[in-house]
């Protein structure tokens, strides 16, 4: 269930911040809800933590460095009005932005990763703050270079990098050719320093909705069936709401949904001031659409947004035959919203964190030994914060934007296959950074989430079928049945957000209201149409119609599809090499060696993988229902 319900990140600011953008804001960390839980009488072996002093090896070391890179951010402005001075004047402004981008990137990985470890903690969110103003003031400093950049024009950077490239323009080429590629939707300099000015406004809404549903929200208690005494905030919610008890799990959704729906007024306004906030930048900008914005910077065409859906909606009879068959499984009549995540078949078998690794390792076999001496290398170090505590931020990320550094990952592990399934998850994203660093140079190191979900979701697919291999069929029900659910979580809830945010940019782009009561009867529609309410497959109680409110998703500006985009290109991936096809070990490893060296569309496209097209899909749906005829035939056995 690795994505069902992710957190986390992507936003764009000013075009010279593309590296910036995309390395510290979003397309280096990548996320995963866990069931995980932090009350205060939960038992968890020691922590396991990572290492900061590997960044920086105390906090007044932080804080020095954040006092140079104060007086380095105010010195680019020596470069403005050089860069049409030649390729010489060209790739030294480069070089100092670049460096100074890469110190950035540094000391915000540090402040954010610290402040995670215990949210409580006012001096860590401050010094979070701190780093995040001085990247805003960064995009400010360097708002000049996109429009500048553009009055050079495309045929003189061209001939700079034809006859000067090898003297160490190359490295900018990507970078600076994605400029001239938005020429159509940059600003003068004055109006790019204000859109760049705009920046924590921008992020207020996110801020906002993070320390409302992560601290200062009342969370119910309610008491279990088990006797068990519960805080239902967002990680007990994640646990609890897969219960085997039914009317536990009828219970906890009562209750928490109860909770959200008093605050659906004031969510409703901190997501609407979000989606207004993208329509007016995507305005600003000229772009069609805030979808159109969105997609611009990674280069994505807006057919690959439509046919998703457009193919979803397709496959929508094996989502309603996958939650038949979960009534089947769970023997009830009258399916309902609270049934979709106890397993299919209970399993009380625990992993602890050795297993953990011993699994990933069995598995990402099949990708060869060079991918599993990365996996070792990783598991060596102190690169994890591995167990829930109280404070810690919820779920599961991986960020990788300390280039001279490591990946860092946080987990909440309880132990459960899902652990395991998230951890193998947030591996995949590890090599894939080790890879790109390994083969590219910082300039060109940052890849896309766009192929960055690929290698976490390929590796959940070999996972699975390594559980597959040599079990009884009670097992095998077990893993089968989690296959199932990674699909339904990953494919099509995303899907259904996907769906969700696009209705609600489109319902401000034409002008109308958006509160959050409107949210709530758009998102019961979605819900309904997606779980087959109308045609008797699951009953939808309204009142969890604010589930809306609940997926920090939606403060990221059409993130979501790409989980639902990659799981199908994962999926194809894995089965190709598991099918012995003879290239697709090395077309998947350049995928992910390339870093962010091509555009991630047609990266993919180049290995065989269209998302824009309806094959990936139908492949992945395809599997979805072998995996229920297998279900069924173990069933009528």
């Amino acid at each position: 269930m690795a994505m069902s319900d992710a957190t986390y990140r992507r936003t764009r600011i000013s075009p010279i911040g593309f590296r910036m953008a995309i390395a510290v804001m979003g397309m280096m960390m990548m996320t995963t809800a866990t069931s995980t839980t932090q009350n205060q009488d939960r038992t968890t072996p020691d922590q396991i933590a990572w290492d900061l002093s590997e960044i920086y090896p105390t906090e007044a070391a932080w804080d020095a460095e954040k006092d140079r890179l104060d007086e380095a951010v105010a010195g680019l402005a020596r470069y403005r009005g050089t860069l049409g001075g030649g390729p010489d004047a060209l790739r030294e402004a480069l070089d100092a932005v670049s460096a100074i981008d890469k110190e950035l990137s540094r000391l915000y990985v540090y402040a954010f990763l610290e402040s995670d470890e215990d949210r409580r903690v006012s001096a860590t969110q401050e010094r979070r703050s701190v780093a995040a103003a001085l990247l805003s003031e960064f995009g400010e400093a360097t708002s000049f270079m996109a429009p500048e950049l553009l009055r050079i024009g495309s045929v003189v950077i061209e001939r700079f990098l034809a006859e000067h490239g090898e003297d160490g323009l190359n490295k900018h080429a990507v970078f600076l050719r994605n400029i001239l590629r938005q020429e159509p939707h940059t600003l003068s300099d004055e109006a790019e320093l204000v859109l760049a000015a705009t920046g924590p406004v921008v992020q207020g809404p996110e801020r906002i909705y993070a320390m409302l549903a992560s601290s200062d929200m009342p969370f119910p208690t309610v008491t279990l069936s088990t006797g068990e005494e519960v805080t239902l905030d967002q990680a007990a919610y994640s646990l609890h709401r897969g219960a085997r008890n039914r009317a536990d799990r009828k219970l906890v959704f009562d209750s928490f949904w109860q909770t959200w729906k008093l605050f659906e007024a004031s969510l409703g306004q901190t997501l609407d001031t979000h989606v207004k906030s993208h329509v007016f930048q995507a305005r600003t900008r000229k772009y069609e659409s805030a979808l159109h914005a969105a997609l611009a910077g990674p280069n994505i065409p807006v057919d690959v947004y439509q046919t998703l859906i457009e193919a979803t909606h397709r496959h929508l009879p094996s989502l309603h035959r996958y939650f038949r068959l979960r009534a089947r499984i769970l023997d009830v009549d009258d399916l309902a919203y609270y049934d979709i995540y106890p397993p299919l078949v209970a399993s009380d078998r625990t992993f602890d964190l050795a297993e953990s690794k011993a699994l990933a390792l069995a598995s990402a076999a099949p990708l060869g030994a060079a991918y599993t001496s990365m996996l070792e290398e990783g598991f060596a170090g102190d690169w994890m914060h591995v167990y829930p505590q109280v404070g810690k931020a919820p779920g599961a990320y991986m960020h990788g934007a300390v280039y001279d550094v490591h990946p860092y990952l946080l987990l909440n592990f309880n132990g459960t296959f899902n652990d395991v399934s998230t951890f193998a998850h947030e591996w995949g994203h590890a090599v894939h950074t080790m890879l790109s660093t390994r083969h590219n140079p910082y300039e060109t190191f940052a890849y896309a989430t766009f192929t960055a979900e690929i290698a976490s979701t390929t590796n959940e697919v070999l996972l699975q079928e390594h559980m597959f291999a040599n079990i009884s069929d009670d097992e095998r029900l077990y893993y089968l049945g989690t296959a199932l659910e990674t699909i339904r979580g990953t494919f099509f809830r995303q899907v259904m957000f996907a769906e969700f945010e696009l209705k609600i940019h489109e319902l401000v782009e034409a002008g109308e209201a958006l509160s959050g009561e409107r949210m709530t009867e758009l998102y019961e529609d979605l819900v309904r149409l997606y779980h087959g309410s109308d045609d008797g497959v699951l009953a939808f109680d309204p009142a969890y119609a604010t589930e809306w409110a609940f997926i920090p998703h939606f403060y990221r500006n059409f993130y979501v599809f790409q989980y639902a985009t990659s799981i199908a290109g994962g999926t194809m991936f894995a089965e190709r090499i598991l099918n012995n096809d003879e290239h697709a070990r090395e077309d998947y490893l350049a995928v992910l060696s390339a870093g962010g060296s091509r555009y991630a569309y047609n990266l993919l496209q180049e290995y065989g993988i269209d998302l824009a097209t309806d094959a990936p899909y139908d492949a992945l749906i395809a599997r979805m229902d072998r995996v229920m005829d297998e279900i069924e035939a173990i069933l009528d056995r």
